[in-house]
């Protein structure tokens, strides 16, 4: 019987704070969505990461003239953090849906690490190199998002999208080199907060490159024939960022 009774009033204080958290209340900038067109500002963090495909065992030829089998393995071990800014450009195609283009600034580092499987140190283990490489991206998303209904100050919502990108970074004397274009595909979801004299709106998105971003052309630069080793190991790349960002409009 008192098991009952406790379950009951359970039961009642869901009930209660149901009711209560369908309240209606006071809105905030209650005509904002209808405008069919507005700017804003945005800010954020990202973490970036590298799939690599390791190319195997490669002849590769030294300033010696001597060709010999090497094999390196390569990996970016960890995600490497990063900031974005940006404006906004959002218009509004019906009740539910806006087409959102977002410039914006990708900063951050990868770090390498290569593992020479055929040179060993002393102890027989494998010798390593690492690199970083900074990475500046201009970016130009252009996305499609869906929105729930808004009630009371909020309203959340779902987004997919491409984003193009020019990378400024990269230097003649590195391990690896990224190509200068690269384009990604974006899924995400985030929510709207109307606060008193703006909105809100935190975003998590996902970003997966469409294409192979790994240079190349850039072993036919290497003037130091010992990178070849480094440079040639890996044969693709592909990039992945997970951002948090944080719209002003």
């Amino acid at each position: 019987m008192m098991r009952q009774k406790i379950y009951l009033i359970i039961l009642c204080l869901l009930g209660v704070a149901k009711l209560s958290a369908q309240e209606r209340r006071l809105e905030n900038r209650p005509y904002t969505d209808l405008r069919p067109f507005h700017f804003g500002v945005l800010v954020g963090t990202h973490l970036q990461d590298l799939e690599l495909l390791n190319a195997g065992p490669q002849l590769i030829t030294g300033d010696d003239g001597i060709t010999a089998e090497k094999l390196v393995s390569v990996d970016q071990d960890r995600w490497d953090p990063g900031f974005t800014v940006g404006v906004l450009g959002e218009v509004r195609l019906s009740t539910y849906f806006q087409f959102r283009v977002a410039p914006a600034m990708y900063f951050g580092t990868r770090h390498f690490t290569f593992h020479n499987l055929t040179d060993l140190n002393a102890n027989g283990e494998p010798t390593e190199q690492r690199q970083e490489l900074k990475t500046a991206y201009v970016s130009a998303a252009c996305d499609l998002i869906a929105a729930g209904p808004r009630f009371n100050n909020h309203r959340p919502y779902v987004m997919v999208g491409v984003n193009p990108m020019i990378n400024l970074s990269g230097k003649d004397d590195d391990y690896l080199k990224l190509k200068h274009f690269d384009t990604y595909l974006e899924l995400g979801l985030g929510c709207d907060f109307y606060l008193p004299f703006f909105k809100l709106r935190p975003e998590l998105k996902f970003m997966y490159s469409l294409t192979d971003c790994l240079d190349k052309t850039h072993a036919d630069k290497i003037r130091d024939k010992n990178m070849l080793q480094y440079t040639k190991a890996v044969k693709e790349a592909r990039s992945k960022i997970i951002a948090l960002t944080f719209y002003f409009e």
